[in-house]
């Protein structure tokens, strides 16, 4: 029988470090109630210290999820734990997962501390944190650039300590993969209370080998691999999840080990996550790219056509991208909507929420001639994003745009429980609208990204927007879908405005990187 692969997935975490990624706490439990549904081993929720926010959103996922592990992320300190154990209290199954760096640059340099310090702190941190649960991670921070000798002293500490996973960072990204499979290997071989810990890998991918640093850890005994959706993640980003998964999974010869993961659910939580933080997947991404099944070369689709394995290894199905369209029109009832809901993994809490969801497919059905799976996924994350945020909301829009004429928007918002309008000229119809909501709200924020995606295919497609908006250092995302695209962009507008007047105290969580 194989080994099991312990996915560990830090979207949440070590993903929100991208800049502009930052989440709110619902956004967090969307995601990791998708994580869940995919069947991950372990949701690193958050840094808990790093702020209230980051406090609650770790708390609130501990709330609602019940088949994963939880787990929360602390420096070797005292109330870095403390804070980490307290957020993770409602939690079916919890982890914490501490750290402090070993290399001798880090050491020196960053903790000014001497390598018996480095460990004394480490092991107490360990203790500190069996005391709210058995599970307990550690990572040397840096691992990729410490010492060998010094890294089996430290482990072989911790392990000693009470500490059950053995997680080995290649912090910067500057391992290659024989050379870290090799440390993993000597780390198991050489370190005597070895077989009490899995060793876990968490590897960044600035030189762009992240995914094959930690299959070649896999291939020397990791059995636990730290990943993120679409690979998202700070600086280049991290071993992307999807990739790690079908790699295993799909090269069962190779691996000796499984996942429990359900692929099927890559698809639609690569779609959500890209969603929600803005970023979007490139077309030729492997797995989850809109071309990573498709055939251009016509000597390819005429084998394909011949026999589906002669230029793919893996099913498109299988990740869960479908062909399927969705057939409902705007004559088909409630039971049949929610019965292909279903199907997507979409649950509604109430008959209302449902309704409402009815009532907007019906809607699109009057604008789209065909509705694909993409569309009602858009459908659903749109009205949740509404239901959200209910200060600042949309009443309508109007625009002139026309050859040789500025573009002028007029726009109606109700704003509490008042309506007003406004009427801005701007250099399009997008820059208009932005500028007549601007004159009603006055938030004072700075436009840092506007992005749009075609959802699906055709000139009738529903158009995806991204706007992320910064004040004060604070950065936030905001979306919006519809077939007209100046009224999703100025649906996503108005999402990131809700958010950045929301008294929601949020610092980046970088405070310390693994």
């Amino acid at each position: 029988m194989n080994d099991r692969l312990v996915i560990f997935d830090t979207t949440l975490r070590d993903g929100e470090q991208s800049p502009g990624a930052s989440m709110t706490k619902d956004e967090k439990v969307r995601i990791a109630t998708a994580l869940e549904r995919m069947r991950v081993d372990v949701i690193e929720a958050g840094f808990p210290i790093a702020s209230p926010g980051d406090f609650e959103a770790v708390q609130a996922v501990a709330e609602v999820v019940r088949d994963s592990t939880v787990c929360g992320l602390a420096r070797a300190l005292d109330k870095d734990i403390d804070r980490a154990g307290e957020a993770l209290r409602p939690a079916a199954s919890a982890r914490i997962h501490t750290f402090i760096a070993t290399s001798p640059i880090h050491m020196e340099k960053k903790l000014r501390m001497s390598p018996d310090q480095v460990v004394e702190q480490a092991v107490k941190a360990v203790q500190r944190a069996r005391r709210y649960t058995d599970n307990v991670e550690f990572s040397p921070e840096d691992a990729g650039r410490s010492e060998l000798d010094f890294l089996c002293r430290i482990i072989e500490a911790v392990i000693d300590a009470g500490a059950s996973t053995i997680n080995i960072p290649d912090t910067v990204g500057y391992n290659v993969p024989d050379q870290f499979g090799a440390l993993i290997e000597q780390l198991i071989q050489r370190i005597p209370n070895a077989d009490k810990a899995i060793f876990s890998v968490h590897c960044h991918n600035d030189l762009g080998l992240a995914v094959a640093n930690s299959l070649a850890a896999v291939l020397r005994g990791a059995r636990q691999v730290e990943c993120t959706i679409n690979g998202l993640g700070e600086r280049a980003g991290n071993a992307a999840l999807e990739e790690v998964v079908m790699a295993v999974k799909t090269r069962r010869d190779v691996f000796p080990c499984d996942t429990g993961i359900d692929t099927t659910q890559i698809v639609p939580t690569s779609r959500l996550v890209s969603s929600i933080t803005g970023f979007a997947v490139q077309p030729n991404k492997a797995i989850v790219g809109a071309n990573a099944f498709a055939h251009e070369s016509g000597i390819h689709q005429d084998g394909v056509l011949k026999s589906r394995e002669t230029y793919e290894i893996m099913s498109a199905e299988d990740v869960g991208w479908s062909a399927n369209r969705m057939v409902l029109g705007k004559h088909s009832g409630r039971n049949a909507f929610r019965s292909r809901m279903q199907e997507l993994g979409i649950e509604f809490d109430s008959e209302e929420a449902l309704n409402a969801a009815f009532a907007s497919f019906k809607l699109l059905a009057d604008k789209k001639h065909e509705i694909y799976d993409e569309d009602l996924i858009a459908l659903v994350t749109d009205a949740s994003l509404e239901a959200e945020n209910e200060r600042i909301k949309l009443v309508s829009l109007k625009v002139c745009s026309e050859t040789g004429e500025t573009p002028q928007a007029q726009v109606t918002l109700r704003i509490e429980d008042s309506e007003c309008s406004a009427t801005a000229s701007g250099s399009g119809p997008v820059d208009a609208a932005f500028r007549a909501i601007e004159d009603l709200v006055r938030s004072g924020t700075e436009l840092q990204l506007y992005s749009v995606n075609a959802i699906t295919s055709g000139t009738d497609a529903q158009g995806e927007v991204t706007v992320r908006l910064e004040k004060g250092g604070r950065i936030v995302n905001g979306q919006g879908a519809d077939t007209d695209i100046v009224i999703a962009s100025a649906k996503a507008y108005i999402n990131a405005l809700n958010k950045i007047v929301k008294p929601e105290q949020r610092a980046h969580p970088q405070l310390g990187d693994v």
